[in-house]
């Protein structure tokens, strides 16, 4: 979590009444209510701009953090997320800092700040009893970074440091110090970036083999035989599957609108760095290889269109302004959709709408005519009062309200807020390469969680007898249904919902003799009540789990693994096979499919102890 303080604020020692079992929680919200208005009131009468962001209607998860104290030694991330997941606390953010027995955590809400604050407060963990007190938000990045510089000119007499502090590439061309951000393997052949993430896979596959020894010594003789044929990894790696574009290939770009590098004013772009690193200017996508000509195209003729109006750019440091960002999703089908978002400010309704009225004139009538966008939106995006951006509502200004995109001679619909793989001709190598793992036939059920646009499991529905999606995003399961009648199928349905809420009622319900599940989760991963859903329900037998992010699913690919316990009921799963697909050319991300099978775990039991009377060596 990059947004929480990385040392705590000096505190006393723990008082007796502190270290008791029970604490009244009346008595433990005014005390370190007290205490810690106390302290924000101080830091920011000397420091007032720093904390400027914290606004009652301004969402920041930093309005609801805690700190919880007293944590036992040697726990990490991991184990302190299931701890609390465990007792039903879902925080938003998590800061754990190595070898300290302290972590900040944030929330969304102060209802699920109090309710943890009351659980936790005085719960005895491994032997240690927690304590948990009021934390302050983190200072302003940008604003404490520009302080520091002010400090240090001052300190020095206003004389350049002796040391260096800039970054090396600070002298290349704008277009070149983009692509290093925003496509750092750019300069790098494609077939060395391929061997690049392959090698990623195998680490991630070398490790997960190590975690099924530790957390499950039945599986360790076909462990052992399994390091040895595959190069120290849990099961076999195919080649990588590349993207048949490496170049102009995204679909979908979220474009910042700021002051640009070049110091041209109201520039829509990518970010040269990073907020807390104190930048916030953008570069144009003009030069970047991964945007494609008809996104370049639409970002050219909006910058054209803010430019013309007599609003400014939305500031992150003084909260003023009104442009903040334009998202632009392509098609095959030369469809395009521009979804503007603009901070209203105090503007009057009229205002508001004559923008609107201007916008769609300039893109129907105007120069913008010739953009080829389809589909235009307007999203007035204020001081937000939730984390999700989905929860905004778009306003149809000009055009169709969705797009279409063709995908395995299949057709789907688009609306603003659904998920759809940004390389869609990846995303074909991809779902084939699922659809041939998950060995379908006509007595089928597919249970395609975090489905997004149905994609998956429209693509597989006509092999199989079933299909049923699971997605939280309401429109996205709109597009999901509307793109199963597009396609004439009748044996899918949707269900909106979070997969750990709807997953297990379907899973229990159905009685198919034949059950694989498909999951494509985000980068987090599942959550662990689907993990246990899917470990419980034992004619579940087949499961393909799709990861952008495979580091962030080892969790979820350890407890698929893990040998039964008090909180993980039901076989084990094992790794199977497992291969990359490159859906991101130029970056460092990769995809990957790990398919996972049932096993008898009886049968495993029998070689258990003569296992451990050898000890087999991992």
């Amino acid at each position: 979590m990059a947004d929480v303080g990385s040392s705590p604020a000096a505190d006393p020692p723990l008082s007796k009444e502190e270290k008791s079992d029970v604490f009244p929680q009346d008595s433990i919200r005014n005390d370190v209510t007290t205490d810690i208005k106390a302290g924000r009131e101080k830091e920011a009468s000397s420091n007032p701009s720093l904390y400027r962001y914290i606004k009652e209607d301004l969402f920041t998860s930093e309005i609801y953090k805690v700190e919880i104290r007293n944590l036992p030694r040697f726990i990490g991330f991991n184990d302190l997320k299931k701890f609390l997941a465990k007792h039903s606390i879902h925080p938003h953010k998590i800061k754990l800092l190595s070898k300290q027995t302290f972590a900040f955590i944030t929330f969304k809400n102060e209802e699920e700040r109090d309710k943890a604050m009351k659980m936790v407060h005085g719960m005895l963990w491994k032997g240690q009893v927690l304590s948990v007190r009021l934390a302050k938000p983190k200072a302003d990045p940008i604003l404490r970074k520009r302080k520091q510089q002010q400090e240090e000119e001052e300190s020095t007499g206003g004389q350049p440091q002796s040391k260096r502090t800039d970054r090396d590439d600070e002298d290349e061309p704008l277009s070149v110090q983009i692509a290093n951000v925003v496509t750092p393997l750019w300069n790098m052949p494609y077939e060395e970036q391929l061997r690049r993430k392959e090698q990623e896979v195998v680490v991630i596959l070398q490790r997960l083999a190590k975690e099924i020894g530790s957390t499950n010594k039945a599986m360790l003789p076909w462990l052992f035989a399994q390091k040895g044929k595959y190069n120290k990894m849990c099961c076999p790696l195919e080649d990588i599957r590349p993207s048949p574009a490496q170049t102009e290939y995204r679909n979908k770009c979220e474009f910042l609108i700021s002051v640009g590098a070049d110091g041209e004013n109201k520039t829509i772009g990518f970010r040269l760095g990073k907020y807390k690193g104190g930048s916030c200017a953008v570069v144009g996508p003009a030069e970047t290889c991964h945007v494609s000509a008809e996104a370049k195209r639409v970002v050219s003729e909006f910058q054209k269109f803010i430019r013309t109006t007599p609003y400014s750019v939305y500031s992150p440091e003084t909260y003023e302004g009104h442009w903040k960002q334009l998202t632009v999703r392509t098609t095959r089908t030369r469809q395009a959709m521009a979804v503007a978002f603009f901070h209203p400010q105090k503007l009057e309704e009229e205002e508001v709408s004559a923008l609107k009225n201007s916008m769609r004139m300039h893109f129907t009538e105007g120069e913008g005519k010739d953009s080829g966008v389809t589909s235009l939106y307007f999203v007035r995006e204020g001081q937000r009062t939730s984390p999700n951006i989905e929860d905004l509502p778009c306003e149809l200004v000009a055009g169709e309200s969705c797009i279409h995109e063709e995908l395995l001679g299949l057709n789907f619909r688009i609306s603003p807020h659904s998920f759809f793989q940004v390389n869609t001709g990846a995303a074909e190598v991809l779902y084939s390469a699922v659809g041939e793992w998950a060995q379908l036939d006509q007595d089928s059920t597919v249970l395609d969680v975090c489905c997004g646009t149905g994609t998956i499991g429209i693509s597989l529905a006509k092999r199989v007898k079933k299909v049923i999606g699971i997605e939280l995003c309401q429109e996205a399961v709109e597009d999901a249904k509307v793109n199963a009648e597009l396609n004439g199928l009748s044996n899918v349905e949707f269900h909106c919902g979070k997969a750990e809420d709807v997953f297990p009622n379907i899973l229990n319900a159905l009685v198919s003799p034949s059950i694989t599940a498909i999951v494509d989760p985000p980068r987090a991963g599942l959550h662990s009540k689907v993990i246990l859903a899917i470990r419980r329900a034992e004619h579940l037998k087949r499961l393909v789990y799709v990861a952008c992010n495979a580091k962030a699913a080892m969790n979820n690919f350890i407890d698929l693994c893990r040998a039964p316990s008090n909180r993980v009921h039901g076989a084990p799963f094992r790794p199977v096979r497992a291969m990359a697909v490159d859906l991101f050319p130029q970056t460092m991300h990769v995809e990957m499919i790990l398919l996972l099978e049932r096993v008898e775990y009886s049968s495993q039991q029998t070689t258990s102890g003569a296992t451990e009377s050898t000890g087999s060596p991992l």
